[in-house]
């Protein structure tokens, strides 16, 4: 008898019958579910095997083959390989994506170098007509100098091929300077002897007059003007003017400068004060301050948000000093995002402002303002407000203010196409209107005093007359003249038969009184050239020719 045979007899010998039997079967089962799982697990092992993927790996100019279970994916193909990537290279397909059988995976090396050269920006030349110089004659204003730009260039390479290159930053070293040359082309207009000095913006450039229209000479040659402001000091030894910023204009519109008339010194000095639009002026009476408001510069029409607000420079010493804030910024009243403007009276005791729904004055010691007469604000319908026009008389005690007026008809107030030119008497406090209908830029202006044949001090009011009086905005004008209490109104320049005067940034401009013939000149602007009208006799003179011209002022 075998073991087993003998195990068995043991068994039986031992159990009972019954439980011989349960214990049998129970050990039947376990070792059958082991063969089982035995079974299950060399199948699984032999399955794996067989679902194995092969890849192609390329990278750095070798292809390796890879063997990976099915759901690994190229990052891990990648690791097997032994391949690390920079942050710059490339992986197609992406490091992600799983396997596929025979897939092909490339990676790209990219780097990156970046090289800085020195490049010369060569300067620009810039040529001014002269009227006083004979044809073809030429002067060197200016000599030109090459400025200096630092650039840094971003070169890439594709497995050591240069694939493209792109400028990554500039640096300006040195700024070009740019050849001005005066040319010549001479005047056909007679020379005429002005009193004082006339200055006047052609081209982007400021130019001076001193006693005769013959002799003119350039005060700034940047090019870069913009306009908005252009006014001599009282005593004509200063030009205030503006110049358009180099920064984007939603973020700087222009920059606020000063420069001597005399030429000494000869640059231009910067006041430190940017965005200026609607006002800045010499404030009559000191030696010197210059009152001035500002904007915001913002990138939707009209290309501002006003502040409303007004400061006082000190210049007594020729440079900046310090600044007293008169107004802070405010959003007072109707538009105010288009702005206010101010005007000083000539003994320099009162500032008017003005703004689209009112003038009236400015108290500079309690910081408020002081209405004299409320108006009813355009609505224009557009992406501008209209403001009134303000000049102050000679004695400094009557504003002429332009004043909307009521409509006729079914029409609304503030569609009224009716405007007319008011006095403003801070003696009684009365505003009498002298021109009922003059048009929306009557631009009033305001002559030095004279005597008349009492021996009283009175003088000549000059303004604007619409040709189109209800159609102002788009109308063409004339140049009237009449006395202070309205009187003896009649127009002037330009002769009947004759295109009318542009409004748009149109300035009068009154010269120092003549005392040798009695006679007042006014200074205009007529199809972009300069003209004198002497507003005595009504004889006119054209002082320009180049059709640029688009400021003046005479003090």
């Amino acid at each position: 008898m075998d073991y087993t045979s003998n195990l068995m007899s043991k068994f039986q010998a031992t159990e009972s019958p019954k439980s011989q039997n349960s214990l049998f079967h129970g050990a039947f089962w376990t070792v059958f579910l082991i063969i089982i799982t035995l079974a299950f697990l060399s199948a699984c092992a032999a399955q794996v095997q067989q679902t194995n993927l092969t890849a192609n790996v390329t990278a750095d100019g070798v292809t390796r083959p890879v063997s990976l279970s099915t759901g690994s994916t190229v990052q891990q193909a990648l690791s097997v390989s032994k391949i690390s990537l920079s942050s710059t290279d490339r992986v197609d397909p992406p490091i992600y994506t799983p396997l596929t059988a025979g897939m092909a995976i490339v990676v790209t090396r990219v780097r990156e170098v970046f090289e800085t050269q020195q490049v010369v920006v060569p300067f620009e030349r810039q040529e001014l007509r002269n009227e006083s110089l004979p044809s073809g004659e030429t002067r060197l204003i200016q000599a030109g100098q090459n400025g200096l730009d630092e650039i840094t260039i971003r070169h890439v390479f594709e497995n050591n091929v240069d694939t493209g290159s792109s400028v990554v930053s500039e640096n300006l070293l040195q700024q070009a300077v740019p050849e001005i040359v005066m040319i010549g082309v001479q005047s056909p207009f007679a020379p005429l002897s002005i009193p004082g000095k006339l200055v006047y913006l052609s081209g982007g450039n400021a130019w001076i007059m001193d006693g005769s229209t013959s002799l003119r000479q350039p005060l700034v040659t940047s090019g870069d003007l913009d306009g908005y402001i252009f006014s001599l000091s009282p005593d004509g030894a200063w030009l205030l003017f503006t110049r358009k910023s180099t920064l984007p204009l939603d973020q700087q519109i222009n920059t606020l400068w000063a420069i001597s008339t005399s030429g000494q010194p000869a640059a231009p000095v910067n006041l430190g004060v940017a965005n200026v639009v609607h006002f800045a002026d010499w404030q009559p009476g000191t030696q010197y301050k210059i009152a001035y408001s500002t904007v915001e510069p913002h990138a939707a029409a009209p290309g501002w948000d006003a502040n409303n607000d007004l400061h006082i420079l000190d210049f007594a010493n020729g440079k900046p000093g310090q600044i007293q804030d008169v107004l802070d910024t405010n959003y007072g009243g109707v538009y105010p995002w288009w702005g206010s403007s101010y005007a000083w009276s000539p003994d320099g005791q009162n500032l008017a402002y003005s703004r689209p729904d009112g003038v009236g004055l400015v108290d500079i010691t309690n910081a408020a303002l002081t209405p004299l007469l409320n108006i009813t604000a355009l609505n224009t319908h557009g992406d501008w407000a209209w403001t009134p026009g303000l000049a102050w008389g000679s004695d400094s005690r009557t504003l002429f203010a332009v004043t909307h007026s009521a409509p006729t008809g079914l029409i609304a107030p503030e569609e009224s196409p009716n405007f007319a030119l008011n006095a403003i008497s801070l003696s009684n406090n009365t505003s009498t209107t002298l021109v009922p209908q003059t048009g929306m830029f009557a631009y009033p202006a305001v002559s030095s005093p004279r005597t008349d044949k009492s021996g009283a001090s009175t003088y000549l009011v000059a303004y604007l007359q619409a040709i189109f009086p209800t159609a102002s905005a788009t109308s063409s004008y004339r140049l009237m003249v009449m006395n202070s209490d309205g009187t003896n109104q009649h127009s002037l320049f330009p002769a009947e038969g004759q295109p009318g005067i542009a409004p748009l940034t149109q300035t009068l401009a009154w010269a120092p009184r003549m005392l040798d013939n009695g006679g007042d000149y006014i200074g205009v602007i007529y199809e972009g050239n300069l003209w004198i009208v002497d507003a005595t006799s009504g004889q006119s003179q054209q002082v320009t020719g180049d059709g640029l011209t688009t400021n003046i002022d005479w003090k």
